[in-house]
């Protein structure tokens, strides 16, 4: 026995056949894949020599899990359903040997064997649900045999991979083996399996952990309930649960056929195809087309953080967290003293939690050296300022650093609107001078747009995408431009929200809208959060705007218990007559005839002009493809992953529509709204933004 097909081979060692996928990166289960391992369970089962069947990886991985590519497309080659049937139904045991990851399908195939060992470094998960579908081969009927009700709907709702030790307590893995040694450790199990006559046994047939849930919703119920806010918007969640539902109340082949029928219902939705999309966005957002990987890095020691405010107390913590040394500079000691207590209360109260030992806290915090001086920072390879948004005073750093910063260190501003360049133009190091945006708050939030500057050096961009990675970000490469990518789209959606209160809305229609749109928050609730005087100034404020009023009535915000709303003293929002009469005193002052305005409109208003400035921001260049600006925007500004981004919405809905509605609004609202000539060409051209 030898070579199947070119990703698959069968072996035999005495009694026992081995078959081996070999199909990089991730043995993924491509057509190619089952057809060799329908053929080679079906060659095994033929040869009277053979007693028992160890199926096994090569590789880094067990099978990772579907080949997502061929979502959509006429099958082809065995289908997974089949290859898994010729295992069940084998009448030699067949034995699954794990290691790395067995995901989605890959998973499913193992419970379709009769045994499964594993090394323990090996993880386990169905993660369908984080690309808008179920399980579809038996995931949600074979997952609560082996581990109960309850556990299997955690894991099926989540999608969150589990270790293989938990696996073994919980009863999805028969046998942990020694790490590095599974084709011994499995060889040795089937060998046991043999001499033992353990039993075929089918997960099909297992019924005792699912009878007890035989009559009782009280687990789906609280699933239900437990999980109605996180997955607000989302389908795929309800139907994972009606399918395990299925698996609990019907015979095993009816409840494969329910969840066929729920999968079928979602793998060629909007949400489906949208978080598919965002799955494949997210690899290519680290590909940039003259930054090969192999272009060479700079060591990243040591980090500098100038300001123990907010942000750069936040971003301290992303370098302390992987065990990057942080020295955090301030300009006096209380302020100091403040931000050190921050961040310590911050892993403190993680650790309360249970998310953190102590011991690491204190790890932690023995990596961070305060320091009042610029100088503290000379032996930093990276120096990331967070100070005060005012292009002035950052030069002034920049100065100062380009002083005291050793040769080869890289200078980083935090900036979210300012120009890299100018910053870059006051130092004698202008291709060291990098931008790295981080979202608020900076140890939690997952975006980093990473500013390439005009002459920023390949090798700091590649040093910082690298370590983007490493502190657990997502990084998009942007350009220069007054805003960036994501604050300089969120400008088109404030200037729109702001008109349209004056126009006829009121905060709260607006607000309901991009809610039910599927954002964590409406713009004037996202702007009584963040407090509506920042960047407002008391001695210049002239009542010019309905937030200068709202300032300087002390109504801040959340913070003060009005702003855009009303606050009780949980914090609580609830609509504010006193804001309705400022709004329409104002419109009438203005001269402004309010009118009617539809929910249809303010979503329309809002989010279409944002589009149309997706498209400007890559005619430039700002962005180097389409998807990186939807990784922005669902990383950053809470776009609902289930829309995709606001470029994929538009292929969604349709450039045409997108471009005609523009031209409509430019016709009576103005320049405003004057369409992108990359978005004309697009829609000329009959393509799609996503597929530039």
């Amino acid at each position: 026995m030898a070579a199947i097909n070119s990703v698959t081979d069968l072996t035999r060692e005495g009694d026992i056949a081995v078959l081996t996928v070999n199909s990089p990166p991730v043995n993924a289960l491509s057509a190619n894949v089952r057809d060799g391992l329908s053929a080679g369970i079906a060659q095994a089962a033929a040869d009277p020599a053979v007693k028992a069947i160890v199926l096994i990886c090569d590789g880094r991985t067990f099978i990772a899990g579907a080949d997502i590519s061929e979502f959509g497309k006429p099958p082809k080659g065995a289908s997974l359903h089949d290859v898994q049937a010729a295992i069940e139904g084998s009448a030699k045991p067949v034995i699954a040997a794990i290691h790395g990851s067995a995901f989605g399908g890959g998973f499913e195939l193992a419970q379709a064997c009769h045994y499964r060992v594993a090394v323990p470094s090996a993880q386990f998960g169905q993660p369908e649900i984080k690309l808008g579908i179920i399980p579809g081969a038996g995931g949600t009927q074979r997952l609560p045999r082996l581990i109960g009700v309850e556990k299997a709907l955690e894991a099926n709702v989540s999608g969150n991979p589990f270790s293989a030790k938990l696996a073994h307590e919980w009863g999805a893995v028969d046998g942990l083996v020694e790490e590095g040694k599974l084709r011994e450790g499995a060889l040795a199990f089937a060998k046991k399996v043999i001499d033992t006559r353990m039993p075929l046994r089918k997960v099909r047939d297992l019924n005792d952990k699912i009878e007890a849930a035989r009559g009782h919703r009280e687990s789906f119920d609280k699933v239900r309930r437990d999980n109605a806010r996180k997955y607000r918007g989302f389908e795929a969640w309800q139907a994972v649960i009606r399918a395990v539902e299925a698996a609990v109340d019907l015979p095993f082949d009816e409840g494969m056929k329910r969840e066929r029928e729920e999968f079928m219902n979602l793998v060629l939705t909007p949400q489906a195809r949208a978080q598919r999309y965002v799955f494949f966005a997210e690899r290519k957002v680290w590909k940039i087309a003259d930054v090969p990987d192999t272009t060479p890095t700079l060591p990243i020691k040591k980090v500098g953080i100038i300001g123990a405010g907010t942000m750069g107390g936040g971003i301290s913590m992303n370098f302390l967290n992987v065990g990057i040394p942080v020295t955090i500079v301030e300009t006096a000691q209380p302020a100091l003293d403040r931000g050190l207590a921050t961040i310590r209360r911050n892993y403190e109260n993680t650790a309360k939690k249970g998310r953190l030992k102590q011991s690491d806290v204190e790890t932690r915090m023995g990596l961070l050296g305060p320091g009042l001086n610029l100088d503290a920072l000379s032996d930093c390879d990276l120096i990331i300022e967070a100070v005060y948004e005012n292009m002035d005073i950052k030069k002034e750093v920049f100065r100062k650093l380009d002083k005291i910063a050793k040769p080869g260190a890289i200078l980083a501003s935090n900036t979210s609107y300012l120009n890299i360049d100018e910053i870059a133009s006051v130092t004698g190091r202008p291709d060291h001078v990098i931008g790295m945006h981080f979202f608020s708050p900076a140890n939690v939030m997952r975006l980093l747009e990473v500013v390439r500057g005009e002459k920023t050096a390949k090798p700091v961009i590649a040093t910082v995408m690298q370590l983007a990675r490493k502190i657990g970000k997502i990084a998009a490469l942007v350009g220069v431009c007054h805003g960036f990518v994501g604050n300089r789209m969120l400008h088109q959606r404030q200037r729109e929200a702001g008109k349209l209160i004056l126009e006829g809305a009121m905060p709260w229609d607006v607000d309901r809208v991009i809610y039910d749109f599927g954002f964590p928050m409406g713009p004037f609730a996202m702007s009584d959060l963040a407090g509506l005087d920042i960047g407002w100034s008391k001695e210049t404020s002239k009542s010019s705007t309905i937030r200068e009023i709202l300032c300087e009535m002390d109504r801040r915000g959340q913070k003060s218990g009005a702003g855009f709303y009303d606050y009780d003293e949980s914090r609580n929002a609830k609509p504010s007559p006193v804001v309705e009469k400022i709004i329409l005193d104002f419109a009438a002052k203005k001269g402004i005839n309010r009118r009617t305005i539809s929910d249809e409109e303010i979503l329309e208003r809002c989010v279409y002009p944002m589009i149309n400035e997706g498209a400007k921001i890559l005619e430039e260049g700002k962005a180097q493809r389409a998807s990186d600006i939807d990784i922005v925007w669902i990383n950053g500004y809470g776009w609902p992953v289930y829309r995709g981004g606001p470029m994929f919405y538009a292929d969604l809905v349709g450039p045409e529509k997108v471009l005609a509605k523009m031209k409509n609004f430019e016709a009576t609202m103005g320049e405003d709204f004057k369409p992108a000539p990359l978005l004309e060409k697009v829609v000329a051209e009959k393509k799609q933004l996503q597929d530039l």
